[in-house]
């Protein structure tokens, strides 16, 4: 059996209730959704203190596009030592 998959808007709108005084209990008998998915979505979703309202998850997409531009930025240097020997 495959897992159900929730849309982006369907767990950010699950956050949104939680924070607004639903309790996670509620939420499941709701919505046929497991507390504990629940509880990973609201973990994911929350913001992170001194991140500046930053969620997990957009901390994780701003590390991952931060390794990409170090990575191009190696190989530039590269090219540079390349074209400056000629």
């Amino acid at each position: 059996m495959k897992p159900k998959r929730y849309n982006q808007e369907f767990k950010t709108n699950n956050c949104r209730v939680y924070r607004s005084g639903t309790s996670v209990s509620d939420l499941n008998r709701e919505y046929g959704v497991s507390e504990v998915t629940i509880y990973k979505w609201i973990k994911a979703l929350s913001p992170v203190e001194g991140s500046d309202g930053l969620s997990p998850t957009e901390i994780a997409e701003i590390q991952k596009e931060n390794l990409r531009l170090q990575q191009e930025v190696e190989i530039l240097k590269k090219a540079m030592t390349i074209f400056a020997k000629k």
